[in-house]
């Protein structure tokens, strides 16, 4: 939080004071001029080391906002997703870098970002917004608008976090499966263990044997860690639980 707090003063303080050198084009009067002059082409010059300022805050943005996903999120997040989000908001700040105030840049971005199809179903609507949002900060690092950029992150952290706090979920639906040792599941520490969480339990099925395995139905709230809950099943005193696996109960019908 810390560290989070102190990037986005940093990028409001940096964005205010050197705004006129991040947001203009050195040595070139391009921006001074309007869009399309007849007869005439002004390429962009750009700082390489302005631009490189850009993506390393890009990257830190990224890597903020995911780290409060994280926190916050009700699902555990796959690695892929955080790479995605941190990868996301880069390729926004270099976008806008290349672009410039180039429309044909613009256009050929756009051809060439319709050859890439994303065929990778995402299953919270919230992830899509978050990577969406991601995005967004990364196009205000490229158009070196640091000040919007740290202001949004902030913002956005902090209602994150306010609806992991405020807003109730709906219950999500699941099936473990654990195993023990000893040749006998404690089903009474299991059970109690969901009892103490408020957790509505069914049992599904039990295999007995060296190895038994008992598997439950659960409803799990959203404001309930799988891994804590797992941690707590494994590591309980008296506990003869070695796994815990957990997947989703499929809807009947």
């Amino acid at each position: 939080m810390a560290a989070g707090a102190g990037l986005c003063l940093v990028l409001v303080v940096g964005g205010i004071i050197w705004r006129n050198t991040l947001m203009s084009v050195p040595g070139s009067p391009a921006s001074q001029l309007p869009l399309f002059t007849p007869g005439q082409f002004l390429p962009t010059l750009h700082n390489p080391f302005v631009e490189l300022l850009k993506l390393i805050s890009a990257f830190l943005i990224g890597s903020a906002i995911t780290a409060v996903h994280r926190a916050t999120s009700e699902h555990k997040l796959s690695s892929s997703m955080e790479q995605a989000q941190i990868l996301l908001c880069v390729s926004g700040a270099l976008m806008m870098v290349i672009i410039g105030d180039s429309l044909a840049r613009a256009f050929g971005i756009a051809g060439a970002a319709s050859i890439i199809r994303f065929r990778t179903p995402v299953d919270d609507p919230k992830d899509i917004i978050i990577l969406f949002l991601a995005l967004g900060m990364g196009m205000a690092c490229g158009l070196g608008a640091f000040a919007v950029a740290g202001l949004g992150t902030a913002f956005l952290a902090i209602v994150l976090w306010y609806l992991s706090r405020s807003v109730e979920g709906d219950a999500r639906p699941m099936i473990v499966a654990m195993t023990a040792e000893g040749g006998e599941f404690p089903a009474n520490l299991a059970q109690e263990i969901f009892a103490r969480h408020g957790i509505p339990f069914e049992t599904r099925g039990i295999t007995e044997g060296e190895i038994p395995t008992m598997k439950y139905k659960v409803d799990i709230g959203p404001g309930i860690s799988l891994d804590q809950l797992s941690e707590e099943l494994r590591g309980a005193n008296g506990s003869t639980i070695r796994s815990v696996a957990w997947e989703k109960a499929k809807k009947k019908g």
